[in-house]
């Protein structure tokens, strides 16, 4: 088992590991790869199923990951992560480049790197298997530069997007956004967004997101983290779209 070398090519696609919520594990954790036609660079969360089905698809660890937020079905992956970078890592000498907005670095830090002796052997931090990079505004990854934006989920400034400009743009979990949308999916993006029927205080219902969203933008949204088959076949009779899981969307 290698980690995949760096590449990206001209055609990009987004492709999900999972697009269930924390109560959905049926339908996997919500996570998508992005990866051009050689295959993936960058992945977006990490719940606790999601490197085991990172490895069945692509054969491989994550080059990188991207993380919107410290909710447990987003970050608890990296505990198995880390056991298989770290002797991974032996082999080729490359850490896993973890991408995280500035301002959950300390929750980061409390949830998944308190404990002092990871592995029974000693000697081995949490933190040197991954190169941690904190990001405030964006971040370059293979001359490409992310946009990062905080959306409405949980508190402020607990959750987070991520957009390719042009490309598209991921919401994570989150309450509607006009005003991100207005401002960042006003060009040629594909909007990946959370959403399930019946909106609640962190996440967004379609009904929501009708009365918020233009049409030019309903037209672009892939729908996820909706929890279940039922609340897919839901979204789908009101005319939604939603994500498919292994469906790659050029982007």
């Amino acid at each position: 088992m290698q980690i995949v070398e760096d590449r990206i090519g001209a055609e990009l696609f987004l492709s999900f590991l999972g697009v269930g919520g924390s109560s959905g594990m049926t339908l996997g954790s919500a996570s998508a790869v992005l990866e051009d036609a050689s295959g993936p660079f960058m992945l977006i969360d990490c719940g606790l199923d999601i490197p085991e089905r990172h490895e069945q698809e692509y054969g491989c660890l994550p080059r990188a990951i991207f993380i919107t937020h410290t909710h447990m079905d987003h970050v608890s992956g990296l505990e198995p992560l880390f056991y298989r970078a770290w002797f991974n890592m032996q082999k080729d000498g490359k850490p896993i480049e973890l991408f995280v907005p500035a301002p959950i670095v300390p929750l980061l830090q409390q949830r998944m790197v308190t404990l002092p002796s990871p592995l029974a052997e000693g000697g081995v931090n949490f933190w040197d298997a991954f190169h941690l990079v904190p990001v405030t505004d964006g971040f370059w990854w293979h001359h490409l530069w992310f946009d990062v934006f905080p959306v409405r989920h949980h508190a402020d400034h607990f959750a987070f997007g991520i957009r390719l400009a042009q490309h598209f743009l991921y919401t994570g979990d989150t309450r509607p956004i006009p005003e991100v949308l207005a401002r960042l999916a006003d060009s040629d993006e594909q909007i990946f967004h959370d959403c399930q029927p019946v909106g609640n205080p962190s996440h967004s219902g379609w009904n929501e997101l009708k009365a918020e969203y233009s049409v030019k933008f309903l037209s672009k949204l892939i729908l996820y983290h909706y929890g279940s088959e039922g609340n897919a076949e839901a979204l789908l009779g009101e005319g939604a779209t939603t994500a498919v899981i292994g469906h790659k969307y050029p982007v």
